[in-house]
């Protein structure tokens, strides 16, 4: 199983002096991972969303991570699609000259954005833009083929034009798609793509998601291939703080899972802005229940749909946020419900980066360790 980080560059001061310390903190923390035997660094791409997440240039927080280090490998998770936003060519060729300056390490997450605010931004309607992403991920390995490349279609004309550089890996670097729904598992698994599975639903759903996408994968019609690398990869987010003081982590854990979905809710469907009240856990985990209710009645004024995709981020009955000990039982469950690779989610708003530096260590001293070796007990530190 493989074991990685997820950075959505989110923070609850947003002055650049503040930010600026993020993106650097987050650098120091990817550079320790690499020591300490973690697989990937992934980085998403959102546009607008203040406080949820600044990374809105993963390429060149990639990049720049890439020529840190010698090792772990460098995921986006996802890049956006729509083509006012990443127009297709421009992703071929920024991904192909990443993976020949890595050497290899890059991974291909694509997907669209999750919000009207960043749709917007470049004058979409979100509804508008699912077309655009089917075309664009089909198109995108093709441009990687020897001579030129030409598509035309209603959407979009693409005349005959030598698409460089090609990817260091041959025939490309794998693919991913995010999924946060049942809708999109199906698409990655009978579009033979890797699933980066970003929700916080537990186990129990991770399983049940886990099983919709290894049928559609085992199923997939070959004619309906994304690129020439079938990828049948299973990653399930998991959000941790793992600290000596077990009490201390569950604190700050679901303080930062409040800040991390209030401030997405406060994006996706107009929700107050986040709280950042520091409370015991037994209080946090009330304020939690008390914000999943007003999200849902928000759902419901919207018509949007309420299941356990939408509300996942409020789900507080399994989490990592606590000692080595009970963070090895929860992973040692993702594994159990079918994860490949283990997406750790750090660096939630409130999160300190002292914090998130003695999570990463525990990570590497004890938590790869035990699953890499196999080994039935858990080694006390």
């Amino acid at each position: 199983m493989k074991f990685s980080i997820i950075y959505e560059a989110q923070m609850v001061d947003t002055s650049r002096e503040n930010e600026a310390r993020n993106f650097h903190e987050m650098i120091e923390q990817s550079i320790l991972a690499e020591q300490l035997g973690f697989d990937c660094i992934w980085a998403v791409e959102h546009t607008s969303l203040t406080q949820y997440a600044h990374m809105s240039a993963p390429e060149t927080f990639l990049a720049y991570l890439a020529a840190k280090t010698t090792r772990i490998h460098v995921g986006h998770g996802v890049v956006c699609l729509p083509f006012n936003m990443n127009h297709p060519i421009k992703v071929a060729e920024r991904i192909a000259t990443l993976d020949i300056l890595s050497r290899g390490r890059l991974e291909f997450g694509v997907g669209k954005g999750g919000t009207p605010q960043e749709a917007g931004a470049f004058g979409n309607r979100l509804e508008d833009l699912q077309p655009q992403i089917d075309e664009s991920m089909y198109m995108i390995p093709k441009m990687w083929l020897d001579g030129d490349f030409e598509h035309k279609s209603d959407l979009i004309t693409i005349p005959p034009r030598p698409i460089w550089p090609k990817p260091y890996q041959t025939p490309h670097p794998k693919m991913y798609l995010a999924c946060t729904r049942a809708e999109t598992l199906v698409t990655a698994g009978s579009r033979g793509m890797g699933a980066l599975v970003l929700g916080m639903s537990g186990p129990d759903e991770i399983a049940r998601k886990n099983e919709i996408y290894r049928k559609c994968f085992a199923e997939r019609n070959p004619a309906n291939q994304v690129g020439f690398r079938p990828n049948e990869h299973f990653a399930a987010l998991c959000p941790a703080v793992i600290l000596a003081d077990g009490a201390k982590a569950r604190r700050m854990g679901l303080r930062g899972q409040k800040f991390f979905a209030d401030s997405l809710t406060y994006w996706y469907a107009g929700g107050p802005k986040p709280d950042v009240a520091d409370l015991i856990a037994t209080e946090q985990s009330k304020e939690i229940d008390k914000s999943r209710a007003q999200f849902t009645e928000m759902l419901i004024e919207k018509n949007l749909p309420i299941n356990i995709d939408t509300l996942g981020n409020y789900h507080i009955e399994d989490d990592a946020y606590g000692t080595v000990d009970s963070a090895i039982r929860y992973v040692e469950r993702l594994k159990a419900a079918g994860a490949d690779e283990i997406l750790f989610l750090l660096q939630m708003g409130t999160i300190p980066h002292e914090a998130i530096i003695e999570t990463i260590t525990n990570i590497g001293n004890y938590l790869i360790p035990y699953f890499n070796s196999g080994q039935q007990t858990v080694k006390s530190y």
